[in-house]
């Protein structure tokens, strides 16, 4: 059983969002109250602790995003879990109404295709843009998954592994949206994320 231990994290408030700081990086989030940094493992965790809906437009809006430059070319690896089966990446990030994420699930995407693959946002609905082929990303709703996520905004080429392993569900190509930023969070449920690095190349 994971035990944990709440850390202090700085929140600032601005007019539209507000800001916690976990692994050494500022991070952007509607409501720093629904996120927490622990302790699992001796490991730092960003748990998003409070899962919140937005009913129209149908997009994800419960997630933090990193305070970096845009990312040209960019690869995040993180361990992560889902304990209610479901929790997203977001790359490509222009701003709340215009991203990609990849959205990874205990569920086939055959059997629910709004589950495992990758979403497209672009000022309306999310849309997918992954096919619909392959098993489920993860394998369990209480186990740490080791994840890596790569993307090329020259190329407009995103993929995903778990556990070394590529998904087929979580493969995809758009050129709409460019360089961006990255973030981690969930859609409508709680997710935890540790051992979180990334790497690549700038956009100037």
């Amino acid at each position: 059983m994971r035990t944990a231990a709440l850390l202090c994290f700085a929140t600032v408030i601005t007019l539209e969002a507000e800001t916690i700081e976990a692994f050494g990086h500022k991070w952007t989030v509607p409501t720093a109250a629904d996120w927490a940094v622990e302790q699992s493992d001796e490991k730092p965790v960003l748990h998003l602790t409070v899962p919140r809906d937005q009913k129209q437009p149908r997009r994800p809006k419960q997630f933090a995003v990193c305070e970096t430059p845009n990312w040209k070319t960019v690869t995040l690896s993180l361990e992560a879990q889902a304990p209610q089966g479901n929790l997203i990446l977001v790359f490509a990030y222009q701003d709340d109404a215009h991203f990609n994420y990849a959205h990874l699930s205990v569920d086939e995407a055959t059997k629910q295709p709004v589950h495992n693959g990758i979403f497209h946002v672009y000022g309306g609905d999310r849309v997918r843009i992954s096919s619909e082929t392959g098993p489920a990303a993860l394998a369990a709703k209480d186990a740490w998954h080791k994840v890596q996520l790569t993307h090329d905004a020259s190329t407009g080429i995103v993929g995903v592994t778990v556990n070394g392993r590529a998904v087929p569900a979580l493969e995809a190509v758009d050129l709409s949206l460019g360089p961006g930023r990255i973030g981690l969070g969930s859609f409508t449920n709680t997710a935890l994320f540790r051992n979180w690095k990334i790497t690549g190349t700038p956009a100037k």
